[in-house]
């Protein structure tokens, strides 16, 4: 497929973006600061604003999808979505938060003392960023949220896939990779299994 990837530098970004490469993906990276993508077979780099809306509809033109992996409180929903939708793409998929996920039945994460004070805005901003695309019926979009821990670690293609519930391993603990996240990520892109929905990964 041809993808526009926009945060194509940051931690998950980086391993989305070489987990595309490997698998064989057109990819156009956009970023800030394109001195900071490596090379990588197939990714064309830009720079780009997500906030700048017609700039980003001529670079998202003619891709096949889109995904967004920036920070929640450096962009917003409305503007991502316009230029989505002027640009003609119909696949969107955004590498979310674990806090919009449920702590237990009823209780999201975000609403629980275990966020440290540091994370609880762009937590509650990712949750706000999902609520608006659950009211988007006119794109193929999907939500991917990780683990309470997002962390580095390597690539072993062995996870567990969920819905809207917070995922622990047999050890209590909450955590995904980077690059596990991103064999999930591009899982969903090639066989789209939880469209205008949310789904969680973890091990």
């Amino acid at each position: 497929m041809k993808v526009a990837l926009i945060g194509a530098s940051g931690h998950a970004g980086s391993r989305i973006l070489a987990e595309l490469a490997n698998r064989g993906h057109m990819v156009t990276a956009i970023v800030r600061h394109p001195d900071k993508i490596p090379t990588h077979d197939g990714v064309t780099t830009v720079k780009g604003d997500a906030h700048e809306t017609p700039e980003l509809v001529k670079l998202l033109a003619g891709h096949d999808a889109v995904i967004s992996s920036i920070h929640f409180l450096s962009c917003d929903a409305p503007t991502l979505l316009r230029a989505i939708r002027q640009a003609g793409v119909c696949r969107y998929l955004v590498v979310g938060g674990a806090g919009s996920l449920e702590a237990r039945p009823g209780v999201r994460v975000i609403d629980t003392p275990d966020v440290p004070a540091a994370y609880r805005a762009e937590s509650s901003a990712g949750a706000t960023f999902l609520d608006t695309l659950r009211t988007v019926s006119d794109l193929d979009w999907t939500f991917l949220s990780p683990s309470a821990e997002f962390v580095e670690g390597v690539r072993t293609g062995k996870f567990r896939l969920g819905e809207d519930a917070l995922l622990h391993d047999g050890q209590g603990r909450s955590w995904i990779s980077y690059e596990d996240y991103a064999v999930a990520l591009v899982d969903e892109l090639e066989q789209p299994a939880h469209l205008q929905r949310r789904f969680t990964v973890g091990y």
